[in-house]
């Protein structure tokens, strides 16, 4: 498959959540992304694999608007984000707007990014109330019913330091799905966990992918990967380098870099 193909799934253009376009991203006179094709079906779940520094995680951010990049253009549902075009001069849209469009897409972190000073629950209740405008009878309902799907209902009421790494996790999970995004993006979030808290999080995620929801996910959990993901996606060098089926990409590699790459996964991998 190219970079530039449509999802495995066969979904046409009606059917593409993400789809992303020549995205180039610099950071001073670094290039780190070097023109990224890519289009994520409705219900498509897309596992974004490469060594640190190949671009996966500025991919992700790209997409969620939290970093600006110079050339390409990202839509979701068809819709231009971040940016549009005035006069042939790629300008960038009015926070307001870029904090709406944000809205449409979950992110969760390896760090968890929860409100120290929240609850579990409040910390799910904050952006239905604010971006969504919820009323907090409703968003507490929605609150509740998704710590009750992660599994902490009886943990809503805990600060997050009276809570584990992976129960922080769930939390921030539950926030993010609590918005009802198009899209979620999932970045090494077991990369901060200790091994024996890695399991109850995964859990949650294929939990996710089998409702239907339409993820992008960067992980190294390669069995996480395997059994869940619908397409691999092998990022090198800023660059989509192979993308297809798990039993493709991890089982028969084409590349010598990408054999490379798998081959710290020796045991795992079968």
């Amino acid at each position: 498959m190219s970079a530039t193909a449509t999802p495995a799934n066969g979904q046409d253009g009606d059917g593409i959540v993400l789809s992303a376009r020549d995205i180039h991203k610099r950071f001073g006179d670094v290039e780190v992304l070097k023109g990224i094709d890519l289009d994520v079906g409705k219900g498509e779940v897309v596992a974004l694999i490469g060594a640190s520094g190949s671009g996966k995680t500025t991919f992700l951010r790209c997409v969620n608007m939290l970093e600006e990049y110079q050339a390409g253009i990202i839509r979701i549902g068809g819709v231009p984000i971040g940016y549009h075009d005035e006069g042939g001069r790629r300008v960038r849209l009015p926070e307001s707007t870029v904090v709406r469009q944000r809205s449409e897409i979950g992110m969760v972190f390896q760090s968890f990014n929860l409100f120290p000073h929240l609850t579990a629950r409040a910390n799910i209740m904050l952006g239905l109330t604010k971006v969504r405008g919820k009323s907090k009878a409703e968003a507490g309902a929605i609150a509740d019913r998704w710590l009750e799907r992660v599994g902490l209902t009886d943990r809503k009421d805990h600060y997050p330091y009276q809570l584990s790494g992976g129960q922080q996790q769930r939390v921030a999970i539950a926030r993010a799905v609590a918005m009802d995004p198009r899209l979620v993006l999932f970045d090494e979030v077991t990369s901060a966990l200790d091994p024996e808290l890695v399991g109850e999080v995964l859990t949650v995620m294929r939990d996710l992918a089998k409702s239907g929801m339409t993820m992008v996910v960067v992980s190294h959990e390669m069995l996480f990967v395997s059994s869940v993901a619908g397409r691999v996606v092998f990022m090198d060098g800023g660059r989509v380098a192979e993308q297809g089926s798990p039993s493709e990409i991890l089982k028969n590699p084409k590349s010598e870099r990408l054999r490379s790459f798998l081959g710290r996964f020796h045991g795992v991998l079968r």
